[in-house]
């Protein structure tokens, strides 16, 4: 507690806490305290002492006052403190000092004084007797012999110390604990046959120090204790207390019978995981336990650990200078329960009690099983059988009579594994416990689900019952996306199978559920789907008494529980929507409407759940009636009447004109609607006239006129008569004839040459009638044809378009005509096609479509032509029901002019014209770089669809030209021996396919030559006859490169020497080509130039030919540039590099290099590359040691002049083979060479390639600096044999493994490594059972027999409890030895081995009787994997890795280590800031400056570096398929674009089909809570792999595996069921056959082996795998577009399509139907949990993703930690925070990997063929038929199941000593491989 000082200073009260008791409350009077006494312990600390009071009190006030003034500060004490320190003071200063002690209600007087420091040190100056530092005395020796309690009973004990070995301690800190451990040690009589004491220390994993009969005297015993070397990891304490039960107290471990057993726990932290059980397990045991906490212990876990009472078994101080503090009070304990114990024991025990044996279980269920035993010796009272569930749960038991020996364990949890343990209870003892496991079945599940009854709201379902279930659980959810969220769940009894869902939504489709429940525990479910019926449209729509602007629309009803209808009508041209809504009525009149228009209606029925799918049907108003059956009468001299008949009783007026025939004025009247008639007054006389009458309705449309021809009557004349008797004259009227046969003449069906002609006969006396017709401007003659009387129809043509013609008819009589009548009419035009549209477009087509016009065509004719390149016009044409053409064979990137023309009878219409474009095919950002005098390079913008590339270079000198075809994913190219200072044109053709796009060019220019070359070269000499193998290159097997200097300083003559030593080399070698060796030659100067690669030359006398025609190059020496383009261009899968071939450069050079050799040199050497440095004349020898490989002596030369080459030949060419053995190749490792493998580099495991490698991640390893990796969960590492040991393995090797085993990596056997033959049999490997606790090592010996030798012990099992530990297996001609952590723990003989196959791959991590169709692996972190071709290594390894063994002395320092010293602690820094993202590759380096020459031409500016390699991975990262990415973010609004058409409604598209991921899940049933793991390490910081070129399209493969359920198909009648049980009973009498036919052969071998106890039961196996895609059918003409259509109502939102891969699309297979998951019920709930952290639960199913979170703010500021101890090994830290704790599930997220880009060989690709089932004696490998199954596939999707706890059924055969499982496992062959990638498609099985 600390207390402020209010002038200067504050001071820390810290008390001496002593042995814990609780003192019930004081009565009476408190004395006070005694003897006060002061001691300085530092030059501002007193500690202050004094003797406790007799009687009860409660504490101490302690009160502390500055003399000068101040404030007091008060400390209050428990009452078991007798001193308290006082820091921070002043030395000058005096201080007055109160103790009282307190009750409740009574205080004692104080004891008073005073003290200054100085006054107390002089004092001490003056006194005769020496005080030391208390402090300081405890931290160097122990208390004085006698000063201690020193137990003196004759009791004996077995005493195990348990002390926490982990990282918080800190080195110095755990001095202290060594001398409490010898103080605690010094008070006991120890001895062989007295107080035994065992020791052990833990930390992520616990070590035994030494066992309890390890030391026979005290001495011994003390002197271990002062020598305990100090661990280091995590703080695991439930691990520590288990490993001690199972290995410390045990007869083999030195612990005795009938002797009292004292367990110690010394521990600085709260553990890490659970302690709960494990002290549990120890006390139950019969194990005393004692709790010591220091610092930072958790007091409340102490008392869970420790026996009772807690106030004398758990301690807890400070810190740990004040541990002795407690040694006596604890000493005392421990000694007066010996004694009881022994009292105990000696009365009641006789002999130790004999423990039950054979334990078996039987009938297992999934609610239970029963337990058998072999009974107990003795007289047993009961047997108690505990049980509890392995991953975690509270324990229960069940007791049964002594006299039983079996009991029935019940309502446990279905498909869970649990812990057995029986003991034998006796009179007055336990016995040891018998311990098993078994695990519980699946709970039965309902089956035959079948949903009928189905309407638009509802469905039904039923199922068949499982007996005992308690009830049933349904869930039911739509499946549509965005309803999904409407879940529903209902709960039934166990009677009903039956059950209705209603009030659903119709047209959906349902997802149902059906849970079995017994209790609150759900079976696994049963699902099924159905889509509810779409509501009901209406029928049979009618459409009657259509008018011109009415229409009626009838129908029939939809259902009785239709509300109404809506009802839409368009015009079909899309210019005008409108709607009605109605009731429950079945017909409806539409009114306003538009006359001679086509509209299309659609009629919506209206529910309460909404609306069904449209009816739809169309029709067209007429035209607008006009006024029919004109006619004149009562025709007088100056008038006429005009009659008519109306046509409709909506007619507003009518509009009648006339005019005269010859010329006048028109007149024009309004009349009334409801008139009929009308006289036309104040007419000429004897005039015709034309007389036109239109009707105009209600709604403003006017009808067309109808006309006739009328004429009015001459003026009367008289006429004079004579009459003989009486003369009077006369008048009689004469009239003129007036006959008309003609009225309503129409001229309608106007096309654009003809017109129709039709009129009624009035008067039926007309012969004939004469049509004439001329146009109206008089241009043409007048034509006329005559009709028969009785014909009153005529088509005129041909017509001209778009002209208005007169016609006129008239009626001829028999005695003359009579009137005529005359109408106008007019053709129609030459329409053009309208609406051109451009689609499709491609890089060599487009697709134009248009809309037809109005007029009837007979055919289009399309134009187009280039716009921006010269060509001709091209035409085609097509016929009159073709609206859209695709056109072929374009140019890409290129405007085309296009032309649409209608043809017609008389001619063609106008253009409908517009602009198209293809896609251009072409590069992009086309620049040069590295322009030389002799070369140039290109480089450009890769396309996304290119095939190929076709570059052409050039000269504009000559005229010459060169090209070159490159792969579609080169995005540069170089051309060589170009002419110095000339012009070239680069240009660079896009290849697609067949199709080419245009150049794109630049234009460059060469250097001029600087100097003039030197003279001409002389002639090499003839080639010498090839020259015969060296006997030592005889096994080379390399790709090997020369790098020869070709600059000016060389000459010719000594550039030809330089050639013919490179054709002795080259000839000293064997076998040249892919099956041998590689050789490669790069000359270089200013810039390499490679003269031929790796893959060029197969055969000796090829490559010494071309050899002998390399030309001398002249120039600048450049080494670096060239040493870098030897990595960038020969070592490449297209240049030939062969994977797990030595790589080897040899470097010719005869200066000094004037760029940079030392960085990229050095980058290649670490990468695996052996470098020869040969050094002539002026070389810089120490530039030659920086290029050459580690031993210089063994890699650098160096010669006076070239004609010394031969001085060194020999021994280059012994060097360069050696390295190049393919047995054992020479490799560097720490700057060592070592013959052997660098296994991690091969695997891809090292910093640079992990990220392509799917299914590991990078984490940090035994100390930061180291990385390590870890396999994740079936992540099957792998590799060809082929690549990593094509040669095979030596004779006498060492395999080093640094690995770690992880809490979730399985308890079965699994292949640490091993390699497999072409028939997947194991050929050798090492194999770690983690459940045995055993390793073993297998292979086939020089006679072919298979052989095994396994190890097990304490030293064995201590690799497999979760700390790094290192392991040699070193396998010599005759022996197998194993060393763990640099300490020799077995040996065993062996057959010499038998070379292997490099037909197969080698695995890591592979288990051995893998689970499910496919291979599976187990997790674990390895740091190194080395073979090295030697037996001595494991000798000189001194296991500097490993924290725990690490010498500083001996052992190298480790990158970034810095040192320090105890006393060097700094102040605490300000926190850090918070990590960025993953450390950036590096930049491309410069060039160091060159000595500066003479003033050349201003060069070009040079392009920038390449871009340097990814970094280490980040954090966050891991590479292990991760799920797809989420979707990107939405982009900005697009502008609005132009108003649709209004359509009809489509019909609802039906559900699309399921994609190969299903939706998300039902939530899965809750399991019981696992307790918290330990903390995992940060990872290193990493980046993505970059992504790979897309590759071309393989062949098709072999017919794929059954897929996973197809989408719902029709309803089948149903069909009988195969009875399971038969099925499983032939299957298990084929596996037995098989079974006995491989056992004959071994049976002497497994008679050896003991018998396990196994249970057999049977789990269905997982869904099958996808089936193989079915080709795609052709693509279709697309078809011409319907008419516009109504607005659908909205559709089913489609599933998000997962991103494609950029290019054309290619064929692709159908994907596999999924189905959705179904949720899991609720789980049960669990008992209250325990506010501890737990060990480590299982992993949990991978949930599925959830959308994408906000961004969260900031986290706020951590407090500042205190000041850490300064330890060498932690500078050596990443600096990102974390320890070294183990990684949980939070720690490591399930994310989506990037293609495999680095592990391109999946087993899959090399294997298909027939594997033989495993044969398993006990959990280990046997010399026969290894059963393989098949590796998986990489998933990037999440698993679509999470698998049970086997998937395989295993058949069982007893006979004695053997256990035999077998299964059956598909062929596969190895002869046509197939790659899959991790789309969740597998290979057949």
């Amino acid at each position: 507690m600390l207390c402020r000082y209010e002038t200067q200073s504050c001071f820390l009260l810290a008390f001496l806490a002593v042995t814990a008791f609780f003192i019930s409350d004081a009565q009476g009077q408190v004395s006070p305290p005694t003897r006060l006494r002061y001691n300085v312990v530092s030059p501002d600390s007193v500690q202050i002492s004094w003797k406790a009071p007799k009687g009860q009190f409660t504490g101490y006030k302690l009160l502390v006052t500055p003399s000068s003034g101040g404030k007091t500060n008060q400390l209050i004490l428990q009452n078991t403190a007798t001193k308290a320190i006082i820091q921070g003071l002043i030395p000058d200063q005096t201080y007055a000092l109160q103790i009282i002690a307190f009750s409740e209600d009574k205080e004692s007087k104080p004891a008073q004084g005073q003290f200054r420091i100085k006054d107390i040190e002089r004092r001490k100056e003056t006194s005769k007797s020496k005080v030391k530092d208390p402090e300081k005395t405890n931290a160097s020796k122990p208390a004085p012999e006698g000063s201690l309690f020193t137990c003196k009973t004759p009791a004996i004990a077995d005493i195990v110390i348990l002390v926490d070995g982990s990282w918080s301690i800190g080195r110095f800190n755990f001095r202290l604990v060594r001398l409490f451990l010898e103080n605690l040690v010094s008070a006991f009589n120890v001895g062989s046959e007295k107080t035994r004491v065992g020791l052990a220390q833990y930390s992520g994993d616990p070590r035994i120090e030494w066992h309890l009969n390890a030391y026979g005297t005290k001495d011994a015993v003390l002197d271990a204790v002062r020598n305990l070397p100090y661990k280091g990891g995590n703080t695991l304490t439930g691990l520590a207390l288990t490993y001690i039960l199972e290995n410390s107290f045990k007869p083999e471990a030195g612990a005795r019978p009938g002797v009292s057993k004292i367990g110690i726990l010394i521990t600085d932290g709260k553990s890490q995981d659970d302690v709960i059980p494990p002290a549990k397990n120890l006390r139950d045991a019969g194990i005393e336990l004692f709790a010591i906490g220091v610092k930072n212990a958790d007091i409340n876990e102490l008392k869970e650990i420790a026996s009772e009472p807690d106030s004398t078994h758990v301690y807890n101080v400070a810190d740990f200078n004040f541990m002795n503090t407690i040694v006596e009070g604890l000493t005392r304990t421990v000694c007066s329960r010996v004694e009881e114990q022994e009292k105990e024991i000696k009365g009641t025990i006789v002999a130790s009690p004999g423990a039950p044996s054979d334990l078996v279980t039987s009938e297992v269920s999934a609610r239970g099983f029963r337990v058998s035993w072999t009974h107990a010796p003795g007289s047993v009272e009961k047997y108690r059988v505990v049980y509890y569930p392995t991953r975690g749960g509270q324990p229960e038991e069940v007791v049964v009579d002594g006299s039983l020996s079996t009991a029935v364990l019940k309502n446990l949890m279905s498909l869970t594994e649990y812990q057995i343990a029986v003991f034998a209870i006796y009179p007055n003892a336990a016995s040891e416990g018998l311990r098993g496991t078994e695990t519980t079945l699946a709970l039965p599940m309902a089956s035959d689900l079948q949903l009928y009854d189905v309407s638009q709201s509802s469905m039904r379902a039923k199922w068949n019952g499982v007996p005992g279930a308690t009830g049933y659980m349904i869930l039911y959810a739509p499946l549509t996306e965005g309803l999904a969220a409407d879940e529903k769940e209902i709960k039934i009894g166990e009677a009903s199978t039956d059950l209705e869902l209603d009030g659903l939504s119709p047209n959906t489709e349902y997802t149902i559920t059906v849970y079995a429940m017994f209790g609150e525990e759900a079976s696994d479910p049963l699902t099924g789907q159905e889509t509810t019926l779409p509501l009901s449209p209406p029928t049979n729509l009618k459409f009657s008494d259509v008018g011109h602007n009415s229409a009626k629309l009838t129908w029939d009803s939809a259902s009785k529980n239709v509300n109404g209808y809506r009802i839409m009508y368009v015009k079909t041209d899309g210019t005008e929507t409108n709607e009605v809504e109605v009731g429950r009525v079945s017909t409806h009149t539409l009114q306003s409407l538009a006359p001679l228009t086509e509209y299309t209606a659609a009629i919506f029925s209206l529910y309460d759940e909404g609306q069904s799918e449209p009816l739809t049907g169309s029709f067209t108003t007429k035209r607008v009636p006009a006024p029919q059956h004109l006619e004149i009468d009562e025709a007088s001299t100056d008038s006429f009447r005009v009659s008519w008949k109306p046509t409709s009783s909506d007619i507003a007026f009518y509009r009648l004109a006339w005019i005269p025939l010859d010329g006048g004025e028109s007149e024009e009247v309004v009349i009334n609607g409801d008139t009929d008639s009308h006289v036309i007054e104040g007419l000429l006389p004897n005039t015709e006239y034309e007389v036109s009458l239109l009707a105009v309705f209600d709604d403003e449309t006017e009808s067309e006129a109808v006309a006739i021809l009328g004429a009015t009557f001459a003026r009367t004349t008289p006429i004079p008569t004579t009459v003989t008797t009486t003369s009077t004259t006369t008048s009689k009227p004469t009239t003129a004839v007036f006959r008309t046969g003609i009225r309503n003449l129409v001229i309608d069906d106007e096309t654009t040459s003809s017109l129709r002609v039709v009129w009624d006969i009035s008067d039926y006396n007309v012969q004939q009638f004469r049509v004439t017709y001329l146009t109206a401007k008089g241009d043409r003659a007048e034509e006329a044809v005559m009709v028969p009387g009785r014909q009153n129809t005529l088509l005129l043509q041909p017509l001209l378009s778009d002209t208005e013609y007169k016609v006129t008819i008239t009626p001829i009589y028999s005695d003359g005509e009579g009137v005529s009548v005359s109408a106008p009419g007019k053709t129609l035009p030459l329409s053009a096609p309208r609406n051109l549209r451009i689609s499709d477009e491609w890089y060599n087509r487009l697709r134009i479509s248009w809309d037809a016009p109005p007029s009837p065509t007979m055919g289009y004719r399309i134009v187009y032509k280039p716009i921006n390149i010269p060509g001709p016009a091209l035409e085609t044409f097509v016929g009159d029901d073709i609206n859209t053409i695709l056109i072929l064979n374009l140019f890409s990137g290129t405007e085309y002019n296009v032309k649409v023309f209608a043809s017609y009878s008389t001619g063609f219409s106008d253009a409908l014209t517009g602009v198209a474009k293809t896609l251009d095919l072409g590069v992009t950002d086309l620049d040069s770089y590295q322009v030389r005098m002799t070369s140039l390079c290109a480089q450009w913008q890769l396309h996304r669809h290119a095939t190929a590339y076709r570059v052409v270079i050039e000269s504009l000198v000559d005229g010459k030209k060169r090209e070159v075809n490159l792969g579609g994913g080169t995005p540069r190219h170089c051309f060589f021996e170009l002419i110095p200072g000339t012009e070239y044109k680069i240009s660079v053709h896009t290849q697609l396919q067949e199709i080419e796009g245009p150049a794109v060019s630049i234009m460059e220019t060469t250097l001029p030559l600087p100097t003039q070359p030197p003279t001409t070269p002389s002639t090499p000499p003839p080639p010498p006859t090839i020259p015969p193998a060296k006997e030592v290159c005889k096994a080379a097997k390399a790709d090997l490169a020369f790098l020869v200097d070709g600059s000016w300083s060389i000459g010719d003559d000594n550039f030809n020497k330089i050639i013919s030593f490179l054709y002795s080399t080259v000839g000293a070698l064997d076998k040249i080509g892919p099956d041998g060796t590689q050789v490669a030659i790069i000359q270089f100067s200013d810039d390499p130039r490679t003269e031929f690669k790796l893959n060029a030359y197969k055969t000796k006398e090829t490559l010494l030919e071309a050899i002998q025609r390399i030309a001398y190059k002249g120039g600048n020496t450049k080494t670096g540039k060239a040493i870098k383009h030897a990595r960038e261009v020969l070592f490449t899968g297209e240049a030939g590099m062969r994977r797990g071939i030595p790589k080897v450069l040899v470097v010719i050079t005869d200066g000094r290099s004037q760029d940079d050799v030392n960085k990229v040199s050095r980058e290649m050497q670490l990468d695996g590359f052996t470098f020869f440095a040969i050094g002539i004349a002026d070389a810089d020898y120490s530039e030659l040691v920086n290029i050459g490989s580690k031993p210089s002596e063994r890699h650098v030369f160096f010669v006076d002049d070239f004609d010394a080459f031969t001085k060194i030949e020999d021994e280059l060419v012994t060097f360069v083979c050696e390295t190049a053995s393919a047995t054992c190749p020479l490799v560097i490792k720490d700057g060592n060479n070592f013959a052997g493998f660098k296994m991690m580099e091969m695997f891809g495991l090292v910093e640079k390639e992990f990220s392509a490698v799917e299914g590991v991640s990078m984490e940090p390893g035994t100390f930061n600096v180291y990385p390590c990796y870890r396999l994740h969960k079936d992540a099957l590492v792998s590799q060809p044999t082929k690549y990593l040991h094509p040669e095979g393995l030596p004779s006498d090797y060492t395999i080093t493994f640094l690995f770690r085993i992880l809490p979730d990596t399985p308890q079965e056997p699994f292949a640490l490594w091993e390699i497999l033959n072409e028939g997947y049999e194991p050929l050798v490997g090492v194999i770690l059972d983690n459940g045995g606790k055993t390793l073993t090592f297998f292979n086939y010996d020089y006679k072919g027999d298979f052989q095994t030798v396994t190890f097990e012990g304490p030293e064995i099992r201590k690799i497999f409890y979760g700390s790094f530990h290192k392991l040699h297996v070193v396998i010599s001609k005759t022996t197998a030895k194993i060393v763990i952590d640099c300490k020799e723990v077995g040996e065993k003989t062996i057959n010499a081995a038998g070379n292997i196959s490099s037909d197969g791959i080698e695995v890591l991590g592979r288990m051995v009787r893998s689970r499910g169709p496919r291979d599976n692996s187990a997790p674990l972190q390895l740091q190194m994997f080395d073979i090295v071709c030697a037996t001595s290594w494991a000798n000189r390894d001194k296991c500097c890795e490993l924290p725990g063994l690490r010498d500083e002395e001996n052992c190298p320092a480790l990158p970034h280590a810095c040192s320090c010293s105890e006393a060097s602690k700094g102040p605490l820094g300000p926190p850090g800031p918070p990590g960025g993202p993953g450390v950036r590759g590096a930049k491309g380096h410069r060039g160091d400056p060159g000595p500066k020459g003479p003033d050349g031409p201003r060069g070009e500016i040079g392009v920038p570096g390449p871009q340097g390699p990814p970094g280490p991975q980040g954090p966050s990262g891991l590479s292990i398929q991760g799920l797809p990415g989420p979707p990107g973010e939405k982009g900005e609004k697009g502008d609005l674009g132009f108003p649709g058409l209004q359509g009809v409604p489509g019909a609802s598209g039906s559900p699309g089909r399921d994609g190969a991921q299903g939706q998300r899940g039902l939530p899965g049933k809750d399991g019981p809570t696992g307790p918290q793991g330990p903390p995992g390490p940060m990872g290193i910081p990493g980046a993505p792999g970059v992504p790979g070129v897309t590759g071309s399209q393989g062949p098709q493969g072999d017919v794929g595996a059954p897929g996973p359920p197809g989408a719902k198909g029709e309803r089948g009648e149903r069909g009988d069921l195969q009875s399971q049980a038969m099925v499983r009973a032939v299957a298990r009498q084929v596996c037995e056959q098989l079974i006995q036919g491989h056992m004959a052969r071994y049976n002497s071998i497994l008679n050896q082996i003991p018998s396990q106890s196994v249970s057999t039961r049977t789990i269905a196996g997982p869904p099958g795998e996808p089936g193989r895609p079915g080709a795609p059918g052709p693509q279709g003409e697309q078809g011409s577009p319907g008419m516009q259509g109504f607005p659908g109502s909205p559709g089913q939102p489609g599933r998000p399509g997962e991103r494609g891969l950029p290019g054309e699309k290619g064929e692709k297979g159908n994907p596999g139907v999924g189905t959705q998951g179904p949720r899991g019920p609720p789980g049960s709930t669990g008992p209250p949990g325990e506010s501890r952290t737990g060990s480590p639960g299982p992993p949990g199913s991978p949930g599925p993703r959830g959308p994408a979170g906000h961004t969260g703010p900031p986290g706020l500021q951590g407090p500042s930690g205190p000041p850490g101890y300064c330890d060498p090994s932690s500078c050596a830290g990443y600096g990102m925070g974390g320890g070294y704790g183990e990684p949980t599930d939070q720690d490591i997220p399930v994310v989506q990997l990037p293609h495999n880009s680095y592990q391109i060989y999946d087993p899959e690709d090399l294997y298909d063929g027939e594997q033989q089932p495993y044969v398993v004696h006990g959990s280990y490998p046997l010399p026969s038929p290894y059963s393989q199954s098949s590796y998986p596939s990489p998933h990037l999707a999440q698993p679509e199941f999470t698998p049970v706890r086997e998937e395989m059924e295993a058949v069982e055969l007893r006979s004695p000593g053997i256990s035999r499982f077998t299964r059956k496992i598909a062929k596969r062959s190895l002869k046509t491989p197939v790659r899959k990638r991790a789309n969740g498609n597998t290979p057949s099985q």
